[in-house]
């Protein structure tokens, strides 16, 4: 998959979340995300967390499949929450864009400090 197609598909599946939310008609009652969007922060929130859970113990069992199993879910609930808050992939990419080539240490040091 190119650039060009991994952009085109997050692009995709985020207008299809999108169409989830229940200001834009999603129906809780046949479509899991326009479930979790209804429920509100709580719920995906907490689908974060799990797969963020199961990841890292994916990852400590050093099973391949089960690492991109469980990270194709984390982006995916990822995914919904930035659909909730009106937020696109495409600027989650600019970020990492933005950040390529700056030390990881460098990078962290000049974020505001709460």
């Amino acid at each position: 998959m190119t650039r060009a197609d991994t952009r085109n598909f997050l692009a995709r599946l985020a207008d299809t979340l999108e169409s989830r939310l229940p200001a834009n008609g999603g129906d809780p009652s046949s479509s899991y995300t326009a479930k979790l969007l209804a429920r509100g922060p709580d719920a995906f929130l907490k689908k974060i967390g799990e797969e963020a859970t199961e990841l890292v113990m994916a990852a400590k069992d050093n099973t391949p499949e089960r690492i991109v199993a469980e990270t194709a879910d984390l982006w995916f609930h990822s995914m919904v929450a930035l659909a909730y808050y009106g937020l696109r992939p495409e600027q989650v990419l600019a970020e990492l864009e933005r950040r390529e080539g700056i030390s990881g240490l460098a990078e962290k040091a000049g974020r505001p400090q709460p």
